[in-house]
């Protein structure tokens, strides 16, 4: 029994020792963690300057009326795209069909007295009587002429030639008294014509005007853009001295955007454009969603005098618009090719950890180990940050896999496949 007992504990003992030996084996230590690396090169990089911006219309217009009158329609919907030209409100049109129609009628009446004025008989009469005055002037001459050898020679009395000459007399007076009646009955008839003239090219004049008023009462979108609200409804009276307008339209394309830069910025900018034409480059929108608004820009104008209070100088660009998709008055980000650094280091913004002010990477060293390094960055270049110390051309950095690291300890390195092929 004593035996049976010794090998029992034997047993026992034998069983523990070997499932102490296959614990030790299932707690091998595990396979080092695969992470991505990504190794730098040195590279030329633009650097961008972010400044705020706000988007505004250039050429907006208030809608006014230019006559009086009540809204009888309103043809336009709130906030639609309007075309140059469109119909966007009429008024009540029969008191300027009425003056149109008042003003023809004027015309048509100057127009006939200019004709009756063209066709006075008066000075037609006036020259036939001169003409008869002229003749018979003519014959008491050739009276007189006749008489003066016949009395020389006896066969005809004196008397008959003093006659004759007194008739001679008689005639010229009288040719001088149509002559100045044909003259006071032309330069009546001259005025006539002058006065009817002027009389129809006023009425003419009322007419053009009383056709323009009726036009005016279709209120027109002077130019295409995206309208507003309608400040005056249907059946609201329009005036044209209101200091209120009817609403107001904004082209959106192209889509003008504010920013500021300080003094020194601007003295740089500067400089740099007359080496490499920098405000002439292509700026980003970047929205107030963090989004990049699709169209490029450009600096058109400048403000001519810095804020004396802010120290900052305006500039003005212009940004294409089509599809409307940016409207006055919002709010975002310019992005604008500032400078070039040459052979900068670039690493993704996700491998760099920042404790309590402090920045770091993990690299990848010969042995497949990883290295905490302090860097200190500086521009940020899309998903990268540019680092000024820290790194050097070559060095192997973890991108993805960074929360299975620990300092010293073995990875297994992979190539990292961001979404752009920068720092590779």
């Amino acid at each position: 029994m004593k035996r049976i007992g010794f090998s029992l504990v034997l047993f026992s003992l034998l069983l523990i020792i070997s499932g102490c030996g296959s614990g030790a084996k299932t707690a091998a230590a595990p396979p080092p963690p695969i992470v991505e690396t990504t190794e730098i090169h040195p590279q030329d990089v633009p650097i961008y300057s972010e400044y705020a911006a706000e988007t505004y219309a250039r050429d907006q217009v208030e809608v006014r009326g230019r006559v009086d009158g009540y809204i009888e329609k309103r043809l336009f919907q709130i906030g639609a795209d309007v075309q140059a030209g469109q119909d966007l409100y009429v008024l009540d049109l029969r008191p300027y069909q009425a003056d149109v129609a008042h003003a023809q009628g004027q015309v048509a009446r100057s127009e006939s007295a200019l004709e009756f004025a063209k066709k006075q008989v008066s000075k037609l009469q006036a020259d036939a009587d001169l003409a008869q005055a002229e003749a018979n002037l003519v014959k008491a001459k050739q009276d007189v002429d006749r008489l003066i050898p016949l009395v020389k020679q006896d066969a005809a009395a004196q008397q008959d030639l003093d006659n004759a000459r007194a008739a001679l007399d008689a005639n010229q007076a009288n040719v001088n008294a149509k002559k100045a009646s044909v003259e006071q009955t032309r330069i009546s008839t001259d005025t006539q014509i002058s006065g009817a003239q002027a009389q129809l090219d006023t009425d003419r004049a009322a007419l053009k005007t009383a056709q323009l008023n009726l036009e005016y009462a279709t209120i027109k979108a002077p130019i295409s853009g995206r309208i507003g609200d309608s400040l005056v409804q249907v059946g609201g009276l329009v005036s044209r001295n209101s200091p209120q307008p009817l609403t107001t339209i904004v082209p959106l394309d192209p889509i003008w955007v504010r920013f500021k830069v300080s003094e020194a910025e601007y003295l740089n900018l500067q400089r740099r454009n007359s080496q490499d034409r920098t405000l002439e480059a292509p700026l980003e929108l970047i929205l107030a969603d963090g989004t990049a608004f699709p169209y490029k820009g450009k600096v058109e104008n400048t403000v001519n005098a810095v804020d004396s209070k802010t120290g900052t100088l305006e500039l003005q660009a212009k940004f294409p618009n089509p599809q409307h998709t940016v409207l006055p008055g919002q709010f975002g980000r310019i992005r604008l090719a500032a400078s070039v650094r040459k052979g900068a280091l670039l690493v993704p913004q996700r491998s760099v950890s920042d404790l309590q002010g402090l920045q770091s990477v993990f690299t990848v060293g010969d042995d497949n180990k990883a290295v905490a390094r302090n860097v200190v960055t500086a521009e940020r270049v899309g998903e990268y940050w540019v680092v000024q110390q820290g790194l050097k051309p070559g060095d192997k950095v973890i991108v993805e896999g960074l929360q299975r690291v620990r300092p010293g300890a073995l990875v297994n390195p992979k190539p990292y496949h961001g979404a752009d092929g920068a720092g590779k």
